[in-house]
């Protein structure tokens, strides 16, 4: 039997997989702490629900990745602190962060994650961390759905260009 061939838990991570990781881990900390800001900053409820849904489960994801770095003696990337909580009508009017724009941002951030989640599964020689992965991929299809689905319930969306095909209006 070869190095790869037995429990994954015990196979080494290769140096694409550690960078992968240490990168997404760097990453979620990031977008939490940004989402707990925008969280200050929304006025909508659904959309506060939809930050804090993020919330939870980008510290979940940031825990399960902390522990695979760690049991693999791998150094932990600096975490962002958590931003203090304000109220809504605190912050100027000039200074606020529109609704419509921190649903644009979500989407943005869920989009990056998405194509992370994708690339770590794609490098993967480990069969446990190609299938985190996967599950932290699902799980930010399913909340880019909801976010997608806010954007058009609540007029939010800003759509490219719609392409219309010549031929439908040649009958």
């Amino acid at each position: 039997m070869g190095i790869l061939s037995g429990n994954p838990q015990e196979e080494p991570l290769h140096y694409g997989e550690v960078f992968g990781i240490w990168s997404y881990l760097m990453t979620a900390n990031a977008s939490v702490a940004s989402y707990q800001m925008q969280l200050n900053h929304a006025g909508d409820d659904d959309l506060k629900k939809l930050l804090n849904d993020s919330i939870e489960a980008g510290q979940e994801e940031i825990k399960q990745v902390q522990k695979l770095l760690k049991e693999n003696g791998i150094g932990l990337p600096p975490a962002s602190p958590e931003p203090p909580k304000a109220c809504l009508d605190d912050i100027p009017t000039g200074a606020r962060m529109p609704d419509p724009a921190i649903t644009a941002a979500l989407s943005a951030s869920i989009s990056a994650g998405l194509v992370a989640c994708s690339a770590i599964i794609g490098q993967s020689i480990r069969e446990d961390v190609a299938a985190m992965f996967g599950q932290f991929h699902m799980a930010k299809a399913q909340l880019g759905a909801k976010v997608l689905k806010l954007n058009k319930e609540k007029g939010w969306l800003i759509p490219p260009p719609l392409h219309k095909n010549k031929n439908e209006h040649c009958e």
